[in-house]
């Protein structure tokens, strides 16, 4: 393993590897800049013995961290509320970048014919609690009747898998509600839906939001994390509301769109990739 050098500069964004480096960097054996990516709110995502792990491993590692950076602004004010030898100076709120003209190029893959026929809900994510797809399933039970040729393909795998597939059937809707299991390029089925939707309870930041935002301009979301109140161009409503989300689908549903146009195109281009390492390395090297 090569070793790193004076100079450069070392980018982690997991919160084990990021403590592991800062620990490593405060007994000397590493001389490059450190940034650490914050990849959620760890400190009130998780409690019990796992906090406390993570309590243990930030303090051993986070004070030699050149500079932290959190996705939003409540990322940051949880961050220094739970580690307050953190130098707040260090933190630098910088927004998720995502890459537009790679997801368009995923999503030139086909779908099934099957697929491409059918009119469909697209979300996407682990099956656990926090994506809330129980609240996105009841939703989609309450627009049902409205929408009668649509489904409801969500994508990905979990430990809720069967619980959610059982709520599906509850409702009689085991035929409507498709679970597609693991998916490598999701971007084909966000550019053929109808509507996205992210029905999450608690985010650092869902990047899966951006994705969809890159290729369908009907996108609903919860308020599952700081910065999405301020996003335009799709709905937003609070998490755990069935109601709330149901209606927000249903307005969306009803919109119309323009073909091979795309509102939330310019907004994101603030979001590329350059913009966000740019940005990083100009405040890293402001500090010194």
């Amino acid at each position: 393993m090569r070793q790193f050098k004076r100079g450069e500069i070392i980018m982690s964004s997991h919160p084990y590897l990021n403590a592991f480096l800062g620990f490593f960097k405060k007994l000397g054996f590493i001389k490059s800049k450190l940034i650490a990516r914050e990849c959620t709110s760890v400190f009130t995502r998780y409690t019990g013995l796992k906090k406390l792990v993570y309590q243990l491993i930030y303090r051993l590692g986070y004070p030699a961290v050149d500079l932290v950076v959190c996705q939003t602004e409540l990322m940051k004010a949880d961050l220094l509320q739970h580690n307050q030898f953190i130098a707040e100076n260090k933190i630098w709120v910088q927004a998720n970048p995502v890459d537009i003209k790679e997801l368009r190029l995923q999503a030139i893959r086909p779908l099934t014919k099957e697929e491409k026929q059918t009119s469909f809900i697209c979300a996407a994510g682990r099956l656990i609690a926090e994506k809330g797809f129980d609240v996105l399933i009841k939703a989609f039970e309450m627009i049902h009747s409205q929408n009668p040729g649509l489904r409801l393909f969500i994508l990905g795998e979990g430990k809720q898998k069967s619980a959610l597939q059982q709520l599906a059937m509850s409702y009689k809707l085991a035929e409507h509600i498709v679970f597609k299991g693991h998916v490598a390029f999701p971007a084909p089925y966000f550019k053929q839906a109808r509507l996205c939707v992210v029905s999450s309870i608690k985010e650092g930041f869902p990047n899966v939001l951006l994705e969809m935002m890159a290729l369908n301009q009907s996108v609903v979301s919860t308020l599952c994390a700081g910065g999405i109140n301020a996003i335009p161009y799709i709905e937003k409503v609070e998490i755990n509301n069935v109601a709330a989300l149901a209606t927000a689908m249903q307005n969306m549903l009803n919109k119309s769109v323009m073909p091979n146009y795309n509102p939330c195109t310019a907004y994101l281009r603030q979001r590329s990739p350059q913009v966000f390492t740019h940005t990083i390395l100009n405040k890293l090297a402001a500090q010194n």
